[in-house]
């Protein structure tokens, strides 16, 4: 047997990539629901931070095991910059959902893919075929049926909602760039920068817990450490234009969430919609006859 080529190694990266890619946006929706329910009692910062603190005991045997790349990664700056980037990019999210209806932020932060295919074109030099483009044209227009958002009045949260939006490309775009470090060191690094940058905020706000919030607290932070290794390896192997279009895929699985913990029925729109998103990704993520 021949060794493969480079580029059906590529090939195989991106598939590979977007079932992570998949995995993650699942397991992020599940938790989504048990995050909401906290939320009744515990403010937001807060519930981020315990995902941090008790994520990071989680990935402790993992933390001993790879403590050479971890206390010896050459790479500080970039991790620094994502964790800075994605805490922002949490900051203003809070932000724009303090001001903003809920589904206008939704409108706004699915224009991140077309922020990140320009980002990967500029700063990490990828190729995006035309029809990258055009599908991730189709899902945001499908977003845009869905939601309605004509009909929404528009004030200062704006601002919030865009630093919200450039903040979390530009820490995917760093993501990108750190493909030489293990997983677990991007894991190690965010997860310890998201706890001490979110340490303050969440002890201006904090409620105290109770022994039966325990299992909330690990149910979301188990979903959450897996799902970031789960992006992590997505963006590790694929390539943003891949991904890009495949991230509106995740509406499919809100609907089904909301369906199975509000009992929310599906609109007509959101099912024209879903169906337009799922053929529009499937078109973008289609490599096998990519030329690069």
């Amino acid at each position: 047997m021949q060794p493969p080529t480079d580029v059906k190694d590529r090939h195989v990266a991106n598939r590979q990539g977007a079932v992570f890619a998949l995995v993650d946006m699942v397991l992020v929706v599940t938790s989504m629901g048990v995050i909401k329910q906290a939320g009744a009692t515990f403010p937001a910062i807060q519930l981020v931070f315990f995902r941090a603190v008790i994520g990071l005991l989680l990935i402790a045997p993992l933390i001993w095991r790879y403590r050479g790349d971890v206390f010896n990664s050459r790479q500080l700056k970039g991790h620094a910059g994502r964790v800075l980037c994605s805490t922002m990019a949490l900051s203003c999210n809070y932000a724009a959902t303090a001001a903003l209806p809920l589904t206008l932020v939704n409108v706004i932060g699915f224009t991140r893919p077309f922020v990140i295919l320009g980002l990967a074109a500029i700063i990490l030099g990828e190729r995006i075929l035309r029809r990258h483009w055009i599908s991730s044209v189709l899902c945001f227009v499908s977003v845009l049926f869905i939601l309605k958002p004509g009909s929404m009045s528009w004030d200062w949260g704006l601002l919030a909602a865009l630093g919200m939006v450039l903040f979390g490309s530009l820490s995917v775009i760093q993501t990108r760039r750190l493909t030489g470090e293990h997983a677990v060191v991007l894991m190690v690094f965010y997860t310890v920068g998201l706890a001490v940058l979110t340490a303050i905020p969440a002890a201006l706000v904090w409620v105290p817990p109770r022994l039966i919030h325990l299992p909330a607290f690990l149910i979301i932070a188990v979903l959450a450490q897996v799902g970031q290794f789960c992006f992590l390896r997505s963006h590790q192997l694929a390539e943003a234009s891949i991904l890009a279009p495949l991230s509106y895929v995740v509406i499919v699985f809100s609907a089904v969430a909301d369906y199975l913990y509000f009992g929310i029925v599906p609109t007509l729109s959101l099912v024209i919609g879903s169906l337009v998103i799922i053929a529009a990704a499937f078109i973008g993520t289609q490599v096998g006859g990519s030329r690069r």
